[in-house]
């Protein structure tokens, strides 16, 4: 490989860990504008959550189109689109705040979600595919799920110091947060527009009449693994959200007060985030050492372990647990003992994207684009797969829900020791 290829490729990879970060960053204003949304607009709880449903929603709107545009018009030039259309997302929650509309907010945070959607369709084959897929693939995705991490730890931290001691917060007291992500995405378009970035040779342009019979969907492993996508997105967004959303509902033993603290409770759900950022710090550095395939086997495992003994961890019983706080420091709170085993979740979903990705994408060659942009669709089961954890918890009680979670998990261990093979060899990819 000539030094300036070489070049290119580390500055494309540069790029495409940063859209990582804006990605985390932009997608994370739905959950931290919550309270300033209930306060604002006087929604209600399930209201005020409409921000981040419109964001992942958007994702099975956008998927497939997301995947065209990488045919139609490359990596690069989808970036640019993406970067634009989330400027624009961002402008619109802005005058939301303005115009005191909540129905301006969420359609913003809809149009946001269009544009994580599509950096997420470039970011993710092409950190694979520089990566020369494989161990170094999967290695360069976890180095991203890294910055993913860093920005979404961030976010709720620079939120809460804007809103500070406000007694009734509105968009205009976090606005800066606003300008900040747009700053970022301007930034990084610049640079993408002007700096040349070699486009990974994934799909050679082959002018026939004769349509392809065969897809990314002709691959049992790429199949199983959009799936795979769906319920782990549910999985990491349900765990700590139903931890929130039980503080101060369910009985500890008559410990209630002291874990019926919202910002108590808000830290320990942190704390989840936080460890999957240490997580994909162990995941970027040992991703080029062990496969993606022993990663996601040893995650999934682990984690259905630490779901089960939460969910029959007596009720009564409090333990001490460091939490991380929104000053940036550590703080030791009693908990319940299933919060502390949920909690340690975050250490084996932390790398579970990554690896699902490696695996389902592996030997689709020319259908990794298409593949990439029908991945997104699955992201809506972020969405989703909470609001069948609800029903449960309705119908149950919110430790009863976690089988939800232990059930998904199940399925990402069958993924990694079954689905995920390649038993499609003969359908040719070049």
């Amino acid at each position: 490989m000539s030094k300036e290829k070489q070049s290119g490729n580390g500055l494309a990879i540069i790029m495409m860990i940063i859209l990582f970060a804006i990605i985390s960053f932009v997608t994370g204003l739905g959950g931290t504008f919550a309270s300033v949304m209930k306060e604002q607009f006087q929604a209600s709880n399930a209201m005020s959550q409409l921000g981040t449903f419109a964001n992942f929603i958007a994702y099975a709107f956008m998927g497939i189109p997301s995947g065209i545009l990488l045919n139609k018009i490359g990596y690069k030039q989808t970036a640019l689109t993406a970067i634009v259309v989330g400027i624009i997302g961002l402008v619109v929650q802005y005058l939301s705040g303005t115009f005191g509309s909540f129905a301006v907010y969420v359609l913003g945070a809809f149009i946001c979600g269009f544009s994580m959607c599509m950096l997420n369709a470039v970011v993710n084959p092409m950190l694979n595919t520089l990566g020369g897929e494989g161990k170094r693939g999967n290695q360069l995705i976890q180095i991203g799920g890294t910055f993913n991490s860093v920005s979404a730890t961030f976010v709720p931290v620079f939120v809460g110091y804007l809103v500070g001691n406000a007694v009734s917060p509105t968009l205009k007291d976090v606005s800066p947060v606003l300008f900040i992500a747009m700053g970022l995405f301007a930034l990084v378009g610049i640079v993408l527009a002007l700096v040349k970035i070699p486009e990974p040779s994934i799909e050679k342009a082959v002018k026939s009449a004769v349509k392809d019979k065969h897809s990314a969907l002709s691959f049992r492993h790429f199949v199983l693994g959009a799936i795979g996508i769906f319920v782990y997105v549910g999985v990491e967004v349900g765990i700590p959200n139903f931890i929130l959303v039980s503080q101060t509902s369910v009985d500890h033993g008559g410990f209630n007060k002291i874990i019926s603290d919202t910002a108590i409770a808000g830290s320990i759900a942190g704390t989840y985030w936080f460890l999957m950022l240490i997580g994909r710090l162990c995941g970027a550095s040992l991703g080029s050492k062990i496969s993606s395939k022993t990663m996601l086997t040893v995650a999934s495992a682990l984690g259905m372990i630490l779901v089960v003994i939460a969910i029959f961890a007596p009720t009564g019983k409090l333990v001490s647990m460091p939490v991380f706080q929104s000053d940036i420091s550590f703080a030791i709170v009693q908990v319940p003992l299933s919060w502390l085993f949920l909690v340690l979740c975050g250490l084996c979903t932390s790398i579970m994207w990554g690896g699902i990705f490696n695996l389902a994408v592996e030997g689709l060659g020319k259908y990794v684009k298409m593949a990439s942009g029908f991945f997104m669709v699955m992201v809506c089961g972020g969405g989703i797969l909470p609001w069948i954890q609800g029903l449960v918890a309705d119908v149950s009680t919110y430790m009863t829900s976690y089988w939800v979670i232990f059930i998904a998990l199940a399925y990402l261990l069958f993924y990694a020791l079954i689905g995920s093979k390649n038993v499609n060899k003969d359908i040719p990819t070049e």
